[in-house]
């Protein structure tokens, strides 16, 4: 019997890569994200590109709705038994001094409460399963602040404390919790949305790093966690490419 994985943000980035290769590794996939027609697309690319792909169902999700989230719980309501909560995503770059709160609030609703809607959602559903697994896509920066990135590292540190009280209070149920802490990853998106549509800045982040992390890169971590035997917790993976020591220490070329 195939499993069912459920992925949000599944419709770019490390959420599109993690659902393509869940699907190759033999799991039904719920892709889950605001953007139905991408998707769409999604599923219809994994249908003709991943041989033997199991069920793509594609569901409009938007983690700071609860009906949204409702309506994603009764979708999977035939069983679930990993969930990769990976939606999110950083707002500006602005010091502590000229924060601000929008931009702090909508990381919060998406990074910490939009993870937390979401699991509490499925969660019946994977202790229900036997063999569930949580995986919580996070940051290094949840763990190792930086000037500029207080309202993200705020964020992300909610998302890895959730993830580690997750784990002590499943202990006894059949539910693995794993967090995938990633560094510089260089997507179609994410310092772009950070940067509000301005490409110039978006780009800085990657300017001179030879080679960063692309969205396969986390989709592996996912993948190689989640095909652990089931009495196998990997409870945390930091990936960063090879030229970064800390968020704030990239070597870059030129």
């Amino acid at each position: 019997m195939r499993k069912t994985a459920v992925v949000t943000g599944a419709s770019s980035g490390i959420g599109a890569a993690t659902a393509r290769r869940l699907a190759a590794e033999g799991f039904n996939v719920v892709l889950a994200a605001r953007r139905r027609d991408r998707l769409d697309d999604l599923a219809e690319e994994i249908a003709r590109e991943v041989p033997g792909a199991g069920r793509i169902a594609p569901v409009r999700l938007d983690v700071t709705s609860q009906e949204s989230v409702d309506g994603l719980a009764e979708a999977v309501a035939g069983g679930c038994h990993v969930l990769v909560n990976n939606a999110g995503g950083a707002f500006g770059l602005d010091t502590v001094a000229t924060a601000d709160l929008d931009d702090w609030r909508a990381m919060y609703e998406t990074n910490v409460l939009g993870l937390v809607r979401v699991t509490k959602a499925l969660l019946p559903g994977l202790v229900g399963s036997g063999e569930g697994h949580v995986v919580n896509i996070t940051s290094i920066a949840a763990h190792d602040p930086y000037e500029g990135g207080a309202g993200y590292n705020a964020a992300k540190f909610g998302a890895y404390a959730v993830n580690e009280v997750m784990r002590l209070e499943l202990v006894a149920e059949p539910v693995r919790v794993t967090e995938v802490a990633p560094g510089l990853v260089k997507t179609e998106e994410f310092s772009l949305v950070r940067f509000k549509g301005d490409a110039e800045k978006a780009a800085k982040p990657y300017a001179g790093v030879p080679e960063p992390l692309v969205a396969e890169d986390i989709a592996d971590c996912v993948a190689w966690a989640v095909t652990r035997p089931p009495h196998v917790n990997i409870d945390r993976i930091d990936v960063q490419p090879r030229v970064q020591a800390a968020p704030h220490k990239l070597h870059r070329e030129g």
